[in-house]
């Protein structure tokens, strides 16, 4: 069965709302804090399972998420860098817009909220996977013998490129604007 509906506007201010006081409380939280209870609810999650599909189909994703952030040779720029963490506060409310412990539906707004999420870091996840994809690359190639410093010169340069990319792309993309 497929059930499909329509955000409004009136609706995204909704989740709007709420994402800013994520991002108040991002301001005064350590990042591995978060991190941290972001985690340590993902594995609460997997003790419920078997999991509504709609929601066990969006941990893969969030896990990608944390990756991203919490990669250092990524260095995610500060501004994507909170949103990501506001994102992970809302999920590990417990007492969002609807309360986690609702049977089957408790997740249904932090499924929402991270499908938005994925869809305005659209480029910024492309380019992520780009950056791996490379620094795996670069790091199996066993015909070279670089030595650490070229190696991390690459992978910056790499870095650099993919970051300005992302930031032309995500500019000339009509998004929902969520984080205004």
């Amino acid at each position: 069965m497929k059930i499909a509906f329509e955000l409004t506007d009136r609706d995204l201010n909704f989740f709007r709302k709420a994402l800013q006081h994520s991002r108040e409380a991002v301001r005064d939280a350590e990042e591995s804090e978060i991190i941290d209870a972001i985690s340590d609810v993902l594995n609460e999650i997997r003790k419920n399972e078997p999991l509504p599909d709609f929601v066990g189909k969006r941990i893969p994703e969030l896990e990608s998420l944390i990756r991203m952030l919490t990669d250092d040779e990524w260095q995610l720029p500060k501004g994507d860098r909170e949103r990501l963490l506001a994102t992970f506060v809302y999920f590990a409310d417990p007492e969002d817009i609807l309360p986690d412990d609702i049977p089957v539906i408790g997740y249904l707004d932090d499924v929402i909220i991270i499908e938005l999420v994925l869809r305005e870091l659209q480029h910024v996840r492309v380019a992520y996977e780009e950056f791996c994809e490379f620094r795996e690359n670069f790091e199996s190639d066993s015909t070279k013998n670089i030595n650490s410093v070229i190696r991390r010169d690459r992978i910056d340069r790499r870095r650099q490129q993919l970051h300005q990319r992302m930031q032309r792309r995500s500019a000339a993309q009509k998004n929902t604007d969520l984080w205004s």
